[in-house]
Parts: C-alpha cells; structure tokens; sequence
C-alpha cells in the first residue's frame, strides 16, 4: 500500500469517524439558525483577539477576559450553540492527538523548539 492509499483510507475512517460525525452535524445546526451563527461568529472573533493580545502581551486584557465572561453566559443559554462548542473541543482534542501521531512519524519537532 503506498502514502496515497493510506491516506484515502484515512480519509475514509474520519468521515465516520463519531466525532467528526457529531461536529458536522452540530455545525449544520449552527449554521442554519441566524442567532447561533451571529454568536459564534463573535465568539471567534473574542477568541482571536484574546489569542493576538496573549502572543503580543504575554496575557489576555481584563477587558477580553470580561467579554469571554459575558460571552459564556449567554452561549450557555443557547443549547445548539453550548453543544457545538463541547463538540468542537473534543474533536479538537481527538486532530490534536493525530497531528502528533503524524509529526512523530515525520521525525521533525516542526516547532522548532529547543530540547531542555
């Protein structure tokens, strides 16, 4: 079998993977209702200014880490939205553990971080 087959079989087990499955459907839920879609749209964008400001500054402002606050409360009063969100992360967790499988495959820390 060479990399091109692998990898369509790969391809093969994410598609009916269950938690791609649950991500797909929770995003057709998300993207179908105007409200939730708004929402997570502002939540993304919550979520990239508290990254850009942590990699600048070392931290995230008061000013983000209130709006993250408030932001939560009313996510947590949208179900599709607050289940969307718990998928999402479990998913994230699951291409996470894969991306490490493959970069250790690879032989290359693609960081480029020092050994300590």
């Amino acid at each position: 079998m060479n990399i091109y087959d692998d990898a369509n079989l790969f391809a093969k087990s994410l598609r009916s993977c269950p938690e791609v499955i649950q991500l797909r459907e929770a995003g057709i839920k998300i993207s179908s209702n105007k409200t939730s879609k708004k929402m997570l749209e502002d939540f993304r964008k919550i979520q990239m200014e508290a990254y850009t400001e942590q990699m600048q500054n070392g931290e995230v402002s008061k000013v983000t880490k209130e709006k993250f606050e408030k932001f939560g409360i009313l996510m947590g009063a949208n179900p599709d939205l607050s289940s969307y969100i718990m998928i999402e992360q479990k998913f994230s967790v699951m291409w996470e553990d894969v991306m490490k499988i493959l970069n250790d495959a690879i032989g290359l820390d693609l960081t480029f971080k020092e050994n300590n």
